[in-house]
C-alpha cells in the first residue's frame, strides 16, 4: 500500500547555539545549574527590560549559513511572536519572521551509500523558553532556558522518507558541531527536532493537510515516529475513500510516545495569525557587511562533508562508513587521533563504528567516553596487522579494553596467557593432521569442488587452537596436506 503513496516531509531543527550568555541579556547560558539562577529581569519579562543582542550568537547564525551556501541577509530584523504559557514570561517570544538572517541553503547527506542534496528555506534567530518541570502535586518553571540563543533551521518539504529525514538531521548536526556553533546535544534539550509530514497519492499534485510531530528526542525516534505517522495518514485515506481528503486529516500537532509506538494528537494547528507577528519594536535591524560575511567565510574550518569526501578519496572508506563517522565531530577526531599509531584506515573504522560501537549499545555511551584512548585503539590495529594476534582473538581483547580502558592491548595480551597466539608451526601441523584424519569426508566434498568444506575444516582447526593460530598459516598447511594425500 505505501508504494501507491508518495510522503513529503519537511523539518524544524532547533538548536542552541553554545554563547556564553543569552541572546538578550547577560545571563550565563549554562545548562544543569540549579533552576532560575541564571537570569535577570529580561529573562523573566520584567516591566521595562530591554533586550540588547548578543554579537556573537549572530556570528554563529553567519557561519551557519556560510557553510550550507546560503545567502546571508544584508539586513535582518526581529518580530514578535505572541503565545501565552507558562514558560514564556513575556507572553511573547521574540524571533525573525518578516526578514531571516539567512535564506536558502543545501545540505548533502549520505542515504544508503548515496548522497543526496537537500534544500533548506530559511534560517532564523530566536530566544528559547523556560522548562516547565512536572512533580507528583505541582509543577514549576525554571526560566533558566529562558532566553537561550537559538538558531531554528526550517528546511524545504523535500524529503520523502524517514531514512532522508534523519540523514539530514545528521548532516546538519554535524555542520553546527564543526563550527563550533552547539554541542547539538538531544539529551539536554540543546538539538530539537520538529517534523511536517503528509501524504499523497503517487502523481498527485499540490500538498495536502500536514501533521506536525514534536517530543522525538533521539533520531531512532524520530524514524520511528514518521514510519508510524506515515502509515496512520495513509490507512486513514484508505479507509474512508469517499470523503474529502480535508476532512480525513487536518492539521495538527502530534507528539511521538515511545511507549506506545504511535503519535497521539496534542492540539489542532495554529496558523501564522494566531500568533499575532508584528515587528519588534526595541530592536534595531541587524545589519551586515559584505566584508564582515567574507571574514567568517573565509575562516570557516574543514566541514563534515569535505571531510567525508577526503576519507573516501584518500583513504579507501566507503561513502557510508566515511558518512558515519564525519557525522560525530569527536569521533571523526578520535579516528584521526588513531590513525597517527596504525594506517589500516579501513579496519581502524571498522572497529569504532561496528565493533567498539556494538559493545557501548546497551549502556548508551560510546567508546570516545570510555576512557580508552585513540591510540590504544590504533596499537590493538596494529597488533592484528602485524600478526601478533589473530581477529578472534582481538575481539576478546577488545571486551578487556572495555573492562579495563586504562590498560593498553599489548598489556591485556601480555597478562592473558589465552591471548597469545599460536606461532609454534609443528604444533599447528598436529592438529591439522587429526582434524583431516577426523574429517575424511569434508576432504572429499573440498575436493568436488565445495568451498564450505574447506571452510569447515578451518573452523575445525581454529577451534582446537581457541582460535589462537594464524589462519593463514592454518589454511596453508591444510591445502598442502589436503592436495599431497
Amino acid at each position: 500500500m505505501t508504494q501507491e503513496w508518495e510522503t513529503i516531509i519537511g523539518l524544524e531543527i532547533h538548536a542552541e547555539l553554545n554563547t556564553k550568555s543569552k541572546l538578550f541579556s547577560v545571563a550565563p547560558n549554562r545548562f544543569g545549574d540549579e533552576p532560575n539562577t541564571n537570569i535577570t529581569e529580561v529573562c523573566t519579562g520584567m516591566p521595562g527590560a530591554l533586550p540588547v543582542l548578543n554579537q556573537e550568537a549572530v556570528r554563529k547564525a553567519v557561519q551557519l549559513g556560510c557553510a550550507v551556501q546560503a545567502q546571508v541577509a544584508h539586513f535582518s530584523t526581529f518580530d514578535r511572536k505572541s503565545y501565552f504559557y507558562p514558560d514564556s514570561p513575556r507572553n511573547f517570544q521574540i524571533t525573525q519572521y518578516e526578514n531571516p538572517i539567512v535564506i536558502g541553503g543545501t545540505v548533502i547527506a549520505e542515504v544508503d551509500g548515496v548522497e543526496k542534496a537537500f534544500a533548506i528555506h530559511h534560517v532564523h534567530l530566536e530566544d528559547d523558553a523556560g522548562m516547565l518541570k512536572h512533580f507528583s502535586t505541582f509543577a514549576g518553571v525554571d526560566y533558566n532556558r529562558a532566553g537561550v540563543p537559538l538558531v531554528e533551521i526550517v528546511s524545504e518539504p523535500c524529503m520523502h522518507t524517514p531514512q532522508e529525514a534523519v540523514a539530514y538531521c545528521l548532516a546538519i548536526k554535524a555542520i553546527l558541531q564543526y563550527i563550533d556553533a552547539s554541542d547539538c546535544n538531544m539529551e539536554e534539550g540543546s538539538l530539537r527536532v520538529d517534523a511536517n509530514i503528509s501524504v499523497r497519492p503517487k502523481g498527485e499534485k499540490g500538498f495536502r493537510n500536514k501533521i506536525e510531530i514534536k517530543n522525538m528526542n533521539s533520531f531512532s525516534n524520530m524514524e520511528m515516529a514518521l514510519t508510524a505517522e506515515i502509515k496512520r495518514q495513509i490507512r486513514e485515506y484508505t479507509s474512508r475513500p469517499d470523503e474529502p481528503h480535508t476532512s480525513i486529516i487536518k492539521q495538527a500537532t502530534y507528539r511521538w510516545d515511545p511507549d506506545r509506538k504511535e503519535t497521539v494528537l496534542m492540539r489542532t494547528k495554529e496558523s501564522a495569525d494566531d500568533y499575532r507577528y508584528f515587528p519588534e519594536p526595541d530592536l534595531v535591524p541587524i545589519v551586515l557587511t559584505d566584508a564582515y560575511i567574507e571574514e567568517i567565510r573565509r575562516s570557516l574550518p574543514e566541514l563534515p562533508l569535505q571531510r567525508e569526501r577526503r576519507y573516501v578519496s584518500e583513504l579507501g572508506l566507503s561513502a557510508h562508513s566515511a558518512f558515519v563517522l564525519t557525522s560525530d565531530k569527536k569521533l571523526a577526531d578520535y579516528f584521526e587521533e588513531a590513525l597517527k599509531i596504525s594506517s589500516n584506515a579501513r579496519s581502524l573504522c571498522n572497529w569504532l563504528i561496528v565493533e567498539f560501537a556494538g559493545r557501548y549499545k546497551e549502556s548508551g555511551k560510546s567508546v570516545i567516553e570510555s576512557g580508552i584512548t585513540a591510540a590504544h585503539v590504533g596499537e590493538l590495529i596494529n597488533m592484528i596487522d602485524q600478526k601478533e594476534i589473530t581477529g578472534r582473538i582481538a575481539k576478546s581483547v577488545a571486551d578487556e579494553m572495555v573492562l579495563h580502558p586504562e590498560k593498553s592491548p599489548k598489556q591485556i595480551v601480555k597478562e592473558n596467557p589465552d591471548f597469545s597466539p599460536v606461532h609454534d608451526q609443528a604444533e599447528i601441523e598436529k592438529l591439522v593432521t587429526q582434524v583431516l584424519a577426523d574429517n575424511p569426508q569434508s576432504i572429499a566434498d573440498f575436493k568436488a569442488g565445495k568451498d564450505k568444506a574447506f571452510a569447515f575444516l578451518v573452523g575445525q582447526v581454529m577451534k582446537l587452537t581457541k582460535g589462537k593460530a594464524s589462519p593463514e598459516v592454518v589454511n596453508e598447511l591444510l591445502k598442502q596436506k589436503i592436495h599431497s594425500s
